[in-house]
């Protein structure tokens, strides 16, 4: 019997006090990009979402190296959702013996990063595409910068 390895880890993040709109945004940055890079964009984001976002990412990685003992460097966030949590109601208490409804959004982040190396697909697909210098048919095209109109205003 043949056991497939496993190549797919994932982090989970639930309850993180913030709109799944917000963090949607950030997520969506992310999805598809290597781990390195990832890490890259989510420090130099200016949105509150990047930290529980990098935090994420983050332990997602150290389940990789921990569980499949995997490289960073081989990672890829092969998926990344964000899914509505329960909204925690307060009151706040107004003038006149009056109170104020205040509703909390929360959000549940999933983080799901692959090892490329050890994915079966990947490899198969590198062993068989044909070497550059192979292409015979390459078309060649220079760009008139003073005839297109694209750096310099003729006035």
């Amino acid at each position: 019997m043949l056991k497939k390895k496993k190549t797919e880890v994932y982090a989970l993040g639930q309850h993180i006090s913030m709109s799944a709109d917000k963090a949607r945004r950030v997520i969506d940055q992310i999805r598809g990009r290597s781990y390195e890079e990832t890490l890259m964009i989510l420090e130099l984001m200016p949105y509150r979402a990047c930290y529980p976002i990098f935090k994420l990412v983050y332990s997602a990685a150290a389940n990789a190296s921990y569980n499949m003992g995997s490289n960073e460097a081989n990672l890829l966030i092969s998926k990344a959702e964000v899914n509505e949590g329960t909204t925690i109601k307060k009151l706040k208490p107004r003038a006149r013996g009056r109170s104020y409804p205040l509703k909390r959004p929360t959000c549940h982040i999933t983080i799901v990063m692959k090892d490329i190396s050890l994915d079966d697909k990947y490899v198969e697909i590198n062993s068989l595409k044909k070497p550059r210098w192979k292409n015979k048919h390459t078309a060649i095209v220079y760009h008139d910068m003073y005839n297109s109109g694209g750096v310099w205003d003729k006035k």
